[in-house]
C-alpha cells in the first residue's frame, strides 16, 4: 500500500530488506506462499501473536542472511488482510489508519486477522470505523456473522443492532400511533404512511415475536386516537350529508373522505390484533347508513368509485370481524348490517366490472379478488347465525333478484333447507322434554 508523501512513519519500512530482521512467510492451502521482510520490534510491539513467536521460549528457524522466519498459515480469502495488517503496523497516525478501511468488507477483513494476531492498535481502528460508517443489508448480515465472539473490545460495533429496551418502545410506539391518526399537512402524508405500517409491523408476530406486548395501556391509548380518527370521520360524514341537502359538491370533502376511510382500514387490522375491534364495528354500524347516502348519490366517476371502493374494503373487515365472531353483536344489528351492505355491495361489483374492463391501465380502480369472496363469506357467515325466519327473507329476496350473480348466497340457501327440514325432528323431542318438566 503506497502511502502520502507528508505520511508520518517509523524510521523503517515494510519490505525494506537491508533493515529487517525477520520475515514473515504467509501460506495457505492453495499454495501461496508470501514473503513479507519486516522488523521484529515493530512486529512485537503491534501484535501479542508476534511478541510470542518472536520470544525466547518459541522456537524459530533461520533462511537466508541469519533472518528470523515467523511463518502464519491462513485461509486462501484472509491473505490480503493479513498484508494490510503488517503493512498497517509502520503507520503511527491512527487518522490515516481509518482511511486504508475503505468499505466495511475490507474492515471486517482486517478485524477478523487483528482479532486472531492480537493487535489491540488495529482492532480499535476498525471497531471505530465499522461503529460510524452506514451498512447495507448484505454487510449487516456479514457484521452479524462475524463480529459476536470477538469479545467485548468489538460490542461498540453491535450497538445500533441491539434490543431496546422496553420503555423506549413504548414512548416510540405511542408517538407513531398519534402522528399515524392525526390529520397532518399533505407533504406528511407519505410519513404517515410510514407510521401506520410500522406500527403493524411491530404488533405482527412472524419469524420473530412482535416487538411489543400488547398491554392495557397499549390498548386504550390505540382505541383512543382511533376514537378521535372516528370522530373526525364522523364529522366529515355530517359535512357531507349537508352539502347533499344543500346540492353543494365540495370535490376536497371527497378526497378527506376517502383519506379518512384509509386511514379506518389500517386501523381495522390494528384493531383487530389487538382483539378491541368490537366498538369500532359499533360505530361503522351506526354510521352506515349515513356513509352509503353519500357515496350512492354521487355519480360513477372514478374519483367517487373509488371511495366506493375503500367503503367496500372496510365494510370487508368490519363483517369478516362479525361473521366469524370476532366481535359479538345482537341479532337486530347483524340483521341491519346484512340488510344494509348486501345491496350495496350488489350495486358496486358490476360497476367496478365495467369500469376497470374499461379502464385497464388504471391502476387505482384495480381490486383484489380476494376482497368479493372475502365479502361473500362474511355474508354467508352472518346470514347462517339469523333466525331462520330472516334468513327466509333474505334468500327469497336474493333468488328474486337479477343480480343473483353476486354475492352467491348458495351454501346460506343449501343449510337453511336442511335445517328448515329437519327442524320438526330435531326440535319435537325438546319440546316433550319440555313439556314433561312442567308437569311434573
Amino acid at each position: 500500500m503506497e502511502t502520502a508523501p507528508n505520511e508520518l512513519k517509523t524510521p523503517n519500512k515494510i519490505g525494506d530488506r537491508p533493515t529487517s530482521d525477520v520475515v514473515v512467510r504467509l501460506r495457505t492451502q492453495d499454495g501461496r506462499d508470501d514473503w513479507l521482510y519486516c522488523h521484529s520490534h515493530i512486529l512485537v510491539e503491534e501484535s501479542k501473536y508476534f511478541a510470542d513467536r518472536l520470544s525466547d521460549s518459541w522456537p524459530t528457524c533461520q533462511i537466508l542472511d541469519s533472518r528470523n522466519c515467523v511463518e502464519v498459515y491462513c485461509e486462501e480469502p484472509d491473505l490480503d488482510s493479513h498484508v494490510n495488517i503488517l503493512r498497517l503496523f509502520y503507520v503511527i497516525t491512527d487518522g490515516l489508519m481509518t482511511e486504508v478501511c475503505h468499505g466495511v468488507k475490507n474492515a471486517l477483513g482486517i478485524l477478523r486477522v487483528a482479532v486472531k494476531l492480537g493487535c489491540p492498535r488495529i482492532i480499535a481502528v476498525c471497531v471505530d470505523y465499522l461503529e460510524a460508517v452506514p451498512w447495507e443489508e448484505a454487510e449487516e448480515e456479514e457484521i452479524l456473522n462475524t463480529i459476536p465472539g470477538m469479545g467485548s473490545k468489538v460490542e461498540p460495533v453491535l450497538a445500533r443492532l441491539q434490543p431496546v429496551n422496553p420503555t423506549a418502545v413504548m414512548k416510540i410506539f405511542l408517538a407513531a400511533l398519534q402522528f399515524a391518526t392525526s390529520s397532518p399537512p399533505s407533504p406528511l402524508n407519505d410519513l404517515k404512511t410510514t407510521a401506520q405500517e410500522q406500527l403493524e409491523y411491530m404488533l405482527t408476530e412472524d419469524d420473530d415475536a412482535p416487538l411489543l406486548s400488547a398491554d392495557e395501556e397499549i390498548k386504550l391509548e390505540v382505541m383512543r386516537c382511533v376514537k378521535k380518527l372516528f370522530d373526525r370521520f364522523n364529522s366529515l360524514v355530517e359535512s357531507l350529508l349537508c352539502d347533499l341537502q344543500e346540492s353543494i359538491s365540495d370535490a376536497g370533502k371527497m378526497q378527506s373522505l376517502h383519506s379518512c376511510l384509509t386511514d379506518l382500514l389500517w386501523a381495522c387490522q390494528i384493531l383487530g390484533k389487538l382483539e378491541i375491534i368490537r366498538d369500532f364495528i359499533c360505530s361503522w354500524t351506526e354510521l352506515s347508513v349515513k356513509l352509503i347516502t353519500i357515496v350512492q348519490q354521487k355519480d360513477a366517476e372514478n374519483e367517487i368509485l373509488k371511495t366506493k371502493l375503500k367503503v367496500l374494503e372496510v365494510t370487508a373487515k368490519v363483517l369478516e370481524a362479525v361473521g366469524y365472531g370476532v366481535a359479538v353483536l345482537p341479532t337486530v344489528k347483524r340483521l341491519h348490517m346484512v340488510k344494509l351492505w348486501l345491496p350495496f355491495v350488489r350495486t358496486v361489483k358490476p360497476l367496478v366490472d365495467s369500469v376497470t374492463e374499461e379502464s385497464e391501465d388504471d391502476v387505482t380502480l384495480k381490486v383484489d379478488s380476494d376482497i368479493w369472496q372475502s365479502l361473500e363469506s362474511a355474508f354467508v357467515a352472518i346470514i347462517l347465525t339469523l333466525p331462520s325466519v330472516d334468513q327466509a327473507d333474505i334468500l327469497t329476496e336474493w333468488l328474486e333478484n337479477q343480480q343473483i350473480r353476486y354475492p352467491d348466497l348458495t351454501e346460506a340457501f343449501e343449510v337453511w333447507c336442511y335445517r328448515s327440514k329437519v327442524a320438526k325432528r330435531r326440535l319435537t323431542p325438546l319440546g316433550e322434554e319440555h313439556n314433561t318438566a312442567k308437569a311434573v
